[in-house]
């Protein structure tokens, strides 16, 4: 029942403006932890066993934080619990591209460049439109079914653990000079923590949506995508709208053709395709909600 009481604190009141401005963000203060521990060691040789060090001491550190808060309680249990999920925050931030859409193509851009890592610059309406349903769909699985799951199998521990390894591999976990090296386990534990959850989250908006005829489909493009696990929501969510996802695109200023996910699907894209991935958001979050509550009832 604790994680069902933190989905719906999460649902509820996301994260409020009020609390976060006069307090550092967990996820904040994860960020900060992993930042200290790469400039104080990602110098010198053996850069990879630094970095894979550094990781297990914020593994083992999340984990006992976990322990600790669990002793305190069931309502601490949830509060944190829902502090750390992101369904609420993830609605928001992808409904905000939809909104600035509908207002011009420079507030659509300003809106989409706060969710993901390409280029805006240059974007169009429907790249604007398609970089929100897929940071939409990557954020439903590493935001919001991740830590559901780990919580689910480890409780606090496990959510805090997934976090930190989340936070590590979007601070350190890049294939550049600076971190390629010492990033490397970051990463690749990050890619071992969603690799169940990521198509456990294609599966759920596989099934909901009747899309099991297209499995074939979805995992063949799933297994195109440049990231192991990243390819699976979106592949998914690109056949529950009828839309073809990713696709070319720039980072720093440097052009990459990567493939399209269902390049069969409707290439034009817009605010109400992002209203529609927004519906498919809520449709997953409602079902693992009523999954945890049969859990709770029966076991």
């Amino acid at each position: 029942m604790i994680l069902v009481l933190a989905m719906l604190l999460d649902a509820a009141l996301g994260e409020p403006k009020w609390l976060w401005d006069r307090a550092p963000h967990p996820a904040v203060l994860m960020g900060r932890a992993v930042s200290a521990l790469e400039a104080r060691l990602n110098t010198g040789a053996n850069r990879c066993l630094k970095g894979t060090l550094a990781q297990a001491v914020l593994v083992l550190g999340a984990g006992l934080l976990g322990l600790l808060l669990s002793q305190f309680g069931a309502l601490v249990e949830i509060i944190a619990a829902a502090i750390l999920l992101a369904q609420k925050s993830l609605v928001d931030h992808v409904r905000a591209v939809a909104m600035g859409l509908r207002q011009g193509l420079p507030q659509g851009r300003a809106a989409v460049a706060m969710i993901v890592s390409r280029d805006t610059a240059q974007l169009d309406e429907t790249s604007t439109a398609r970089a929100a349903i897929e940071s939409a769909a990557e954020n439903l699985s590493d935001g919001v079914v991740a830590p559901i799951f780990w919580f689910f199998l480890a409780g606090l521990p496990g959510l805090l653990i997934y976090k930190i390894t989340n936070t590590a591999d979007s601070t350190v976990g890049y294939r550049t000079p600076r971190f390629e090296a010492y990033g490397w386990a970051a990463a690749r534990l990050d890619d071992l923590l969603n690799l169940a959850p990521a198509r456990f989250t294609a599966a759920l908006i596989t099934l909901l949506h009747a899309l099991w005829p297209q499995r074939s489909a979805i995992i063949a493009d799933a297994r195109r995508h440049k990231s192991p696990n990243a390819g699976w929501p979106e592949a998914a969510m690109a056949r529950a709208l009828g839309v073809a996802l990713a696709g070319p695109r720039a980072y720093h200023g440097q052009s990459q053709d990567f493939p399209y996910v269902n390049p069969q699907g409707r290439m034009s894209l817009g605010a109400a395709d992002i209203e529609a991935a927004i519906r498919i958001l809520w449709q997953v979050w409602a079902s693992l909600l009523f999954a945890a509550v049969m859990i709770a009832i029966f076991f």
